[in-house]
């Protein structure tokens, strides 16, 4: 929490307070895309497990049909 303040006592130093509402909006706004494209990752990673899954069920359940048609 110290730290928090000590920054918050620079950035008001640094860039006066008229500015600090606009940096605030501007932080937040990246701070949003960030979580939104980190998100987006993690879907298309989930994705891609999930199609990998259903592809090695896919070979599995063939594999076990042809082993099914060569043991007639």
């Amino acid at each position: 929490m110290p730290e928090l303040i000590l920054i918050l006592i620079i950035a008001l130093v640094v860039f006066g307070p008229s500015k600090l509402p606009d940096i605030g909006k501007a932080l937040g706004k990246s701070l949003n895309e960030f979580k939104k494209a980190t998100n987006s990752n993690d879907d298309k990673v989930i994705d891609i497990t999930k199609d990998a899954e259903k592809t090695e069920k896919l070979s599995e359940t063939t594999d076990l049909k042809n082993d099914k048609d060569k043991a007639k």
